[in-house]
């Protein structure tokens, strides 16, 4: 007696199985939609640009209100201080300047390509186009900050807490003339996976 089945069921199991691939292969698919920069999407949970955006615009807008801005304004003839941001984010950069209320200069990395490329203009490019050397602005302030994540999961849920803490350092007397911070709580729940 044959253990192999009979090719009536043969065939209803190659049926099954091609119809199980079409139906796998179904759910594999990926489609790509283009949406707007500043549209809101948040598919994991994880930190993305629109926390980053909101984190920024919340902290500028904290240490703006600090007064520390007016002070310096109001003791400097009206000029508006100025501010380096150190490790952080670019957000934070792009709003501080947004304002108008600080002038941002550039970053030690990119201060350095800067020098080089005024050096290297003071040999290779025409006398009345040259950028001149010994005119960079130097920053009164730092920004400063840092991320941190916490995340809670049980089974098919999660909790994702972010809370960003943020500085502001004058650099010649090393005092903190504001502390800031911001958090966002995300929570997450995946959808079973259903047919």
């Amino acid at each position: 007696m044959s253990l192999r089945p009979s090719r009536p069921l043969g065939a209803l199991y190659a049926v099954a199985g091609a119809m199980l691939l079409v139906a796998a292969s179904g759910c594999i698919s990926k489609r790509v939609t283009r949406i707007e920069p500043t549209a809101v999407t948040d598919l994991s949970g994880r930190w993305n640009d629109t926390d980053s955006r909101l984190v920024a615009n919340q902290l500028v807008e904290q240490t703006l209100g600090a007064g520390w801005a007016k002070r310096y304004t109001d003791t400097h003839g009206g000029e508006a201080p100025t501010v380096v941001v150190g490790t952080f984010v670019k957000d934070v950069e792009k709003a501080l300047i947004t304002t108008g209320a600080a002038r941002v200069v550039a970053s030690g990395e990119q201060r350095s390509e800067m020098r080089g490329e005024r050096a290297d203009q003071q040999q290779h490019a025409r006398a009345d186009t040259r950028a001149r050397q010994g005119q960079e602005l130097g920053a009164r302030y730092m920004l400063a900050g840092d991320l941190q994540a916490i995340e809670d999961v049980d089974g098919r849920e999660r909790v994702v807490f972010y809370q960003v803490d943020a500085s502001l350092i004058d650099l010649e007397t090393n005092t903190k003339v504001w502390v800031g911070q911001h958090k966002i709580k995300k929570y997450v729940e995946r959808a079973r996976f259903g047919l």
